[in-house]
């Protein structure tokens, strides 16, 4: 009965030690490089910001020529009739409210690309980050942004990238 307590002592104590030395590895992930600097996430940027300027140079322009017509609206106030006036008056508010709709919409329709396009990088990304945390026996992941310091031997942002490039070239947006 001694021999018996004596190795379930021993015993117990080996599994305490061990799971009390066990490594636990944690490497940190820059996700918004990641979403920054992947080919797609590149690309996505580059098409929102085409899309975005060519928006804006076109609504500048209908501004301007709304501008000038209010303008001349005003400088023929004298000359025109009342209801002339009034009619012409109520052509260009409603110019400017369509222009102003369509402006919004198009501000809408890109951050809802924008939108698109981030959650389809997330999507692609997790199974990536998974693999490679069960390939390396990683224990933990953390975000650069929510660390405070660290050694750059445990950042692996440049591993995934390489690996979101050669899974997702590229968004394919419209």
């Amino acid at each position: 009965m001694k021999y018996f307590v004596k190795i379930i002592v021993v015993t117990v104590l080996l599994f305490i030690s061990t799971s009390t030395f066990a490594e636990q590895k944690i490497v940190v992930l820059d996700l918004k490089y990641v979403l920054n600097n992947s080919k797609a996430g590149k690309g996505a940027q580059d098409f929102l910001k085409k899309s975005f300027n060519t928006n804006a140079k076109k609504f500048g322009d209908i501004e301007k020529s709304l501008k000038d017509e209010e303008k001349d609206l005003i400088e023929k106030k004298n000359v025109l009739s009342k209801e002339d006036y009034i009619e012409k008056s109520k052509a260009l508010r409603k110019k400017v409210m369509k222009y102003k709709t369509d402006r919004r919409s198009s501000l809408d329709k890109i951050a809802k690309q924008r939108t698109e396009s981030k959650e389809k990088l997330l999507k692609t990304l997790t199974p990536i980050i998974d693999e490679y945390i069960n390939i390396n026996k990683i224990s933990l992941v953390i975000d650069k942004k929510n660390m405070l310091g660290g050694l750059n031997e445990f950042d692996i942002t440049k591993a995934i990238v390489d690996k979101l490039d050669k899974k997702l070239p590229s968004l394919n947006l419209k």
